[in-house]
């Protein structure tokens, strides 16, 4: 164990691990790149994260920069839960849910709990929180906070960082802050500070005041944006002022978060489920622009198309028993409805199906919950295509979460198959249609000299085309390693310095996950492409994106 590994060993609850086997382990999160840490830490309480930042900023002072990485359950699939330094694990220890008032919804939670057992407990309460990711079954909250993740109900609840009310944070140096929306005289009080989150706040505030006309040129027109940082809503009109929202997706670049309040929604497990199937990219988007426009948004618009129907029917043909025959739609639609009012749920059941009928082959409506939950696996087919080996070929997770406006999902999937054409790659698209996303893993071999040359290829041409409808190239994931280089064709220059001043500002000596969102290349990231690429962390489970 090197010197660092016993000084915080010895000062730590936590335990703290060098072992060849756990550095290989730590080494891989579910993108494709590699990166062996220098150790793995385990905090038990918030004491741990606060000496191991404060030991690394003392290093970083004097020349020695060891570079600290919050971890979940390690899905991200941008290399974000990985570095070379010293890897925080949360779901070993800081796994609880420390308050719940039932009468508000609030809630105090620890970040590494796991997601779904979350929403399992609120779901007791009556409770649920809104935009868990497909992936919450093995995931973290903390995870899903510091990439602000999202999943099929977006276009009905918005993004998660919509129901975060305020964080513990431990700063680069060690400090602990509280972020909440504070109005004008506690910003005083802030900004009156001598410390560090005294100067953070200092040096924030000129920074909007000061550019905040470049900062308005973040605004898009789709439902969520991940790209770079959130600072549209730090300082609002009135003068009131929240860090939140920029600590929320900003993937442990900015502080490493101990503590999350959220607050929560009502649960209504009563919906109703339509299916839909049709063969014109025309049809779907007219469906698209209609059902947007209801007064009562769907709780989800879903789709998968054909080639993903002929993909997941070769590998596990008896999901589609009792669902759907060959040959294959080009496309199914899933519609979830969760209204609570009987009457406006039977009524926009009503319109939805109407707005189907006149643009699709057919459709189906579920009321009951078995009959639902199997319409449900048919919309999860994609975990075959993710889990499955074809050879030494893998799906890929190096393209799919831009976000387009809604208005222009039939460009985004026609410019889909075109590139998929050019690569003479075969597409298997599914998605959140309704929000602008799609999901798509090429099928490839990181071991083949012309697949690695394809990746970056897709990346090229997926991101141009994702920019060239208005959208974002982080929409549904977030930037961290994998779209770090590709920031800058988003955004203008003097925005991207913006962002770099907020880093700096933040995590001066560059200790908080370096490499991430900023400071890598096309060349860095070949250089940490993995030899083979496998799903191995989370086998307990089905894998889905």
């Amino acid at each position: 164990m090197s010197k660092v590994a016993n000084y915080l060993q010895e000062h730590l609850l936590g335990e703290v691990m060098t072992s060849v086997d756990a550095k290989n382990y730590f080494s891989t999160d579910n993108s494709i790149f590699t990166i062996q840490p220098s150790m793995i830490v385990y905090p038990r309480n918030e004491s741990d994260i606060r000496k191991t930042a404060r030991f690394t900023w003392q290093l970083a002072e004097r020349g020695r920069v060891i570079p600290i990485t919050a971890r979940g359950a390690g899905t991200d699939q941008t290399g974000a839960a990985i570095g070379n330094g010293i890897i925080l694990v949360f779901s070993a220890h800081m796994n609880k849910i420390l308050e719940f008032d039932s009468k508000s919804g609030l809630a105090i939670i620890e970040p590494g709990i796991n997601f779904s057992k979350l929403q399992e407990t609120l779901h007791t309460h009556g409770r649920f929180l809104p935009s868990m990711p497909s992936s919450g079954e093995y995931s973290t909250l903390g995870g899903a906070v510091a990439n602000n993740s999202s999943g099929s109900d977006l276009i009905k609840y918005g993004e998660l960082r919509g129901y975060i009310q305020g964080l513990r944070v431990i700063l680069a140096n060690g400090e602990v802050i509280e972020t909440a929306r504070i109005n004008k005289k506690e910003l005083n009080k802030k900004l009156g500070l001598t410390t560090f989150e005294g100067e953070i706040y200092r040096q924030i505030d000129t920074l909007i005041e000061e550019e905040i006309s470049i900062i308005n040129q973040s605004k898009l027109n789709i439902i969520k944006n991940n790209a770079g940082f959130d600072l549209m809503d730090i300082k609002r009109k009135d003068g009131s002022f929240d860090l939140t929202p920029l600590f929320v997706g900003s993937q442990g670049t900015l502080g490493i978060i101990s503590e999350i309040t959220l607050s929560t929604e009502n649960y209504n497990p009563e919906t109703n489920l339509l299916m839909a199937t049709c063969d014109n990219i025309d049809q779907i988007q007219s469906i698209v622009n209609e059902l947007n426009q209801l007064s009562e948004l769907p709780s989800a618009i879903e789709i998968i198309d054909g080639n993903l129907l002929r993909e997941a029917y070769s590998i596990n043909s008896s999901v589609f028993k009792g669902l759907i025959e060959s040959p294959f739609p080009a496309f199914c639609l899933f519609i979830e409805l969760d209204i609570v009012s009987d009457r406006i749920l039977k009524k926009t059941t009503k319109k939805i199906k109407k707005i189907l009928e006149k643009n699709s082959i057919n459709v189906s409506v579920e009321y009951e919950l078995a009959n639902q939950q199997k319409m449900w696996k048919l919309r999860d087919i994609s975990s075959y295509l993710l889990s499955h080996n074809y050879g030494t070929s893998k799906a890929l997770p190096v393209i799919g979460d831009g976000v387009v406006p809604y208005s222009k999902v039939n460009e985004l999937l026609v410019g889909v198959y075109k590139i998929f054409e050019r690569t003479k790659l075969t597409p298997a698209i599914w998605g959140h249609i309704g929000s602008g996303m799609v999901h798509l893993q090429p099928r490839l071999d990181v071991n083949q000299v012309g697949d690695r040359q394809k990746i970056f290829k897709l990346m090229d041409e997926y991101y141009a085309l994702i920019l060239s409808l208005g959208g974002s190239i982080s929409g549904e994931g977030n930037d961290g390693r994998l779209r770090a280089p590709y920031l800058a064709s988003m955004y203008s220059t003097e925005l991207m310095t913006v962002f770099e001043k907020v880093k700096i500002i933040f995590d001066p000596y560059g200790t908080l996950n370096p490499g991430v969102k900023f400071g890598t290349s096309i060349e860095d990231l070949k250089q940490i492409l993995r030899q083979g690429y496998s799903l191995n962390h989370i086998y307990n489970y089905l894998p889905r994106n």
